[in-house]
């Protein structure tokens, strides 16, 4: 049903869209001709209009749209402040009318023939006519005609932000009509990250991805003025400033206060009800705000941990309403009454995790409340909307209680194998119906939480090429996101990569298992069988590829296979003491190690060891002497 809603949406906006070109046609008859395309093979003797004063995004949009177009078509078009006819330009001295692309809104874009306003828009909207040898891209500020501009190359021209080093560009060929084109666009998510290394290491990839959370520069357009929600208590009410002289600031459990514990991220949580503690927080909260005053939100928020205060105080709340989100959300509703009266605009967030996901029966959250809804629990093999995965429904049955008493939902979801990055993880089939279930029950944005803090995690690219593309349009079919990547990525070698993922999936499905974002092998359904098979194949497509370029993308692809292979050993930290197992993995693991160092892959898992770390521990299980290669 929810993806029904979703589609019915996007069927509804081209509908609008259909319309507006229908009024446009109309009017254009009445005034005896109808609009024309534009050919985009015959763009000799055009310009790229910039206004004078265009911000630093708009001006990037501007040599964006130059260099792809330049090519896509071997024409690199002019960069001019004017719409007046360019004397002395022999490429502009044509019979014909001017030719221009105006990028960015601007006196010459609103007084032409393809000219409208963006008073209105908000900071991502967009807009895109083309119409009578002319094209007009301009949005809201300070993203929008950046990303018109992405969307006019990857609509109109076929490019595709494959990774940050593979931009695919086609050429345009002799003849290419677009248009009468008159489109609008604002993605139905105001907060989106793909969270791996590859997108957070490379804020001009994610500014082509749409990714607006990474980076802060203006060219890119900065980050958007919703921040992740996220733990905060630590840093605002630190044990190691106030626990020794007040043990009281601090949860009680089992009779005792946890003041000053080791690491308050991981072992500690304030006492909610202490009026102390409500006024150090706010104090926190209130200076923080004015020092970020361009963020539109700020954290109040649990630590990462089960330590909630069971202090009679707290507990009689909590017992009140069901749930330990009781007294964490009284507490952050008090912060965020204090804020409203000080900073109207900033919203309060707090994290709906773990001990707190579930809503309380009689608090509701106030206007300037978010709720940050975590999914830690769900199971990754199947849609997060499947009425036969146990742990799947008890979410979805807390987001609709949520949805019920709070108009500010976002969404902190699971996307990888958090203790083993590098293991096949089967879960790409779900993002398309997990995006869509996030879209039709009305959040607003959404985190995908992945390897961020990793290079080379399993097939980490093909991944942030999926997530962002679906969180920034959710009416795409996300297998033929997937598709698409393979086949322009990986060429002829994409056949056996495709049957790698599909045979992972079916057989994980076909397991009957259901497991969250930690797990080994065969927690997923999937044994030394699926390795065996991935390195067949990935042996396979390596053999097809037919570029060393290609190869090399191949070669780090093919990480996952090879640490699953390592499976039967990966976990053992002493010498082995039957030397047979030890002879089979030896070439396996040395292969494994080699394409980390090649691909760059720095870490096996969240936290704990790195590759090195791995490296030496498995020399040392496998019998591999100190100084011998690996």
């Amino acid at each position: 049903m929810e993806r029904g809603k979703a589609g019915g949406d996007a069927r509804a906006t081209l509908m609008v869209q259909l319309v507006t070109i229908a009024l446009l046609l109309m009017c254009c008859l009445a005034q005896g001709e109808a609009p024309r395309g534009v050919n985009l093979a015959k763009m000799e003797g055009w310009d790229i209009v910039l206004d004078e004063e265009a911000i630093p995004s708009e001006v990037y949009a501007a040599e964006e749209f130059q260099r792809h177009l330049a090519l896509a078509t071997g024409h690199t078009l002019p960069i001019v402040r004017s719409a007046e006819k360019q004397t002395g330009t022999p490429a502009l001295q044509t019979d014909r009318p001017d030719r221009h692309a105006f990028i960015g809104p601007g006196k010459a874009m609103r007084e032409s023939n393809v000219g409208f306003a963006t008073d209105e828009f908000g900071e991502e909207d967009l807009r895109i006519v083309i119409r009578d040898g002319n094209v007009a891209i301009a949005g809201g500020r300070p993203r929008g005609t950046l990303y018109g501009v992405y969307t006019f190359l990857e609509d109109y021209l076929g490019v595709r932000f494959l990774t940050a080093e593979h931009t695919h560009v086609p050429p345009v060929g002799k003849w290419r009509i677009v248009g009468p084109v008159d489109r609008s666009y604002r993605s139905p998510f105001e907060m989106r990250w793909a969270y791996y290394g590859e997108v957070n290491r490379n804020a001009a990839f994610a500014a082509r991805l749409r990714v607006n959370t990474v980076g802060n520069e203006p060219n890119l357009g900065g980050r958007g003025r919703q921040r992740l929600i996220s733990h905060s208590f630590a840093y605002q009410i630190p044990s190691s400033k106030y626990g020794k002289e007040h043990p009281e600031y601090y949860c009680l459990r089992n009779g005792k206060r946890l003041a000053q514990g080791g690491n308050d991220s991981y072992d500690n949580e304030p006492c909610l009800t202490n009026p102390d503690v409500l006024r150090i927080v706010t104090e926190a909260v209130m200076k923080e705000i004015e020092g970020h005053p361009e963020a539109g939100n700020i954290s109040v928020s649990q630590n990462d941990n089960a330590q909630y205060c069971q202090c009679p105080n707290c507990a009689a709340i909590d017992e009140r309403e069901g749930t330990p989100m009781g007294s964490l959300l009284t507490f952050v509703n008090a912060v965020a009454d204090a804020v409203a009266e000080k900073h109207p605009d900033v919203k309060v967030g707090t994290l709906s995790y773990w001990y707190s996901r579930k809503p309380p029966r009689t608090i509701k959250p106030r206007p300037n409340v978010q709720i940050q809804l975590c999914s830690i629990e769900c199971c990754l093999i199947h849609p997060i909307d499947d009425p036969n995965c146990a742990k799947n429904i008890a979410f979805c049955e807390d987001m609709r209680q949520w949805g019920e008493i709070c108009d500010n939902i976002y969404i902190w979801n699971y996307n990888t194998n958090f203790s083993n990055y590098l293991l096949p993880c089967p879960n790409l089939r779900v993002i398309e119906p997990n995006i869509q279930y996030f879209v039709a029950n009305g959040a607003k944005g959404v985190f995908m939480q992945a390897a961020g803090n990793a290079y080379g995690a399993e097939l980490s690219e093909l991944r942030a090429y999926i997530i962002s593309n679906l969180l920034w349009d959710p009416t795409r079919n996300g297998e033929d996101v997937m598709n698409e990547f393979l086949e322009l990525h990986y060429g002829r070698a994409a056949g056996p990569i495709r049957e790698f993922v599909q045979r992972v999936h079916d057989r994980a499905e076909a397991s009957g298992k259901h497991h969250n974002c930690f797990g080994r092998l065969s927690d997923y359904g999937l044994d030394e069988s699926d390795a065996q098979a991935g390195v067949e194949l990935f042996t396979r497509a390596l053999s097809l590829a037919d570029s060393d370029e290609i190869r090399s993308r191949v070669e780090r692809a093919s990480v996952c296979a090879y640490r699953a292979a390592l499976e039967p050993v990966w976990y053992v930290s002493s010498r082995l003491a039957d030397d047979e197992p030890a002879k089979a993995m030896r070439p396996l693991a040395k292969r494994f190690f080699e394409l980390c160092e090649k691909h760059r892959v720095d870490r096996p898992r969240e936290s704990g060891e790195e590759i090195a770390d791995a490296k030496k521990r498995l020399k040392v299980v496998l019998g591999v002497g100190e100084e011998e290669a690996f």
